[in-house]
């Protein structure tokens, strides 16, 4: 898989994405805190063991003893739900995610088997000793609004996204055109723990070694091209901003099966055309 290339110059500081947008990276996974005036709210909440450090980052940003109204999360695996219990038990906040996530926020199902065959790097290769369990929040998860609306921040829309969850969500704020793709695409070669380190800004599709359901994940990455945003703050890399950034998410969503799909895995079924291409 090749990657397409972003300009430095377009990189934006995780701490200040955007007007009441906010970053915090750990280790491998970023979490975001949105402001809304009377509050703000989290989306996701990283690996575990990472409540300390969530909660004095955004004491620094909220101020003393702040909680958020609200936890968001994009879905269910591991890296994006590590620290939900141990902050549930400060916080007792709602926390909001796609139906669809259900099944494995409520500890009925566990996620498909990751694929190491995917190549790429240490990332993928470790992938069998990533936890296929996410955290048990029966009774304490809400489903999102059918009608697209984020209860905790007017304004924001969630998308679903699928393909690397069934329950994956994006979210989008149309007024600065700000997307939060959660894991749908990445701006890191997350299949290689030295692309990780580096942080070199190009855009990749989603983490393959845990992405099973490929044609939803290229459906996904078509639908949020057409937002044509100008930032982009995934879960996997630096946050994108600037006028080329729209064109090369149309140009990864044209071209997925290039710069995306791998060339071979056990979730992989490469058409005549995506072998040719």
């Amino acid at each position: 898989m090749d990657a397409i290339p972003l300009p430095f110059y377009e990189v934006v500081p995780l701490e200040e994405i955007g007007a009441g947008v906010y970053g915090l990276r750990i280790l491998f996974v970023n979490v975001f805190a949105i402001s809304s005036g009377s509050g703000w709210t989290l989306v996701d909440t990283g690996l575990y063991l990472s409540a300390g450090k969530i909660k004095h980052w955004a004491e620094n940003h909220f101020g003393k003893g702040t909680k958020p109204q609200a936890i968001i999360l994009t879905h269910g695996h591991f890296d994006h739900v590590g620290a939900i219990k141990d902050l549930l038990e400060d916080w007792n906040v709602p926390v909001y995610a796609h139906a669809a996530e259900f099944p494995y926020l409520t500890g009925h199902e566990k996620y498909p088997p990751p694929d190491p065959s995917v190549g790429g790097g240490l990332m993928a290769v470790m992938s069998p000793l990533y936890p296929r369990t996410s955290a048990d929040l029966a009774g304490k998860v809400t489903a999102l609004p059918q009608d697209g609306t984020v209860p905790t921040l007017p304004g924001w829309q969630w998308l679903h996204t699928p393909g690397h969850a069934p329950g994956h969500i994006s979210l989008w704020d149309p007024a600065d055109k700000v997307l939060l793709p959660g894991d749908a695409f990445c701006t890191t070669k997350q299949e290689s723990f030295l692309a990780v380190a580096k942080q070199k800004p190009e855009l990749h599709g989603p983490p393959s070694y845990y992405t099973p359901d490929w044609d939803s994940a290229r459906e996904s990455v078509n639908r949020l091209s057409k937002l044509c945003p100008r930032t982009i703050a995934p879960s996997h890399g630096l946050p994108m901003c600037g006028d080329e950034v729209a064109d090369q998410l149309v140009r990864l969503a044209i071209n997925f099966d290039h710069f995306a799909l791998p060339d071979h895995g056990k979730y992989v079924h490469k058409t005549e055309s995506a072998v040719s291409a």
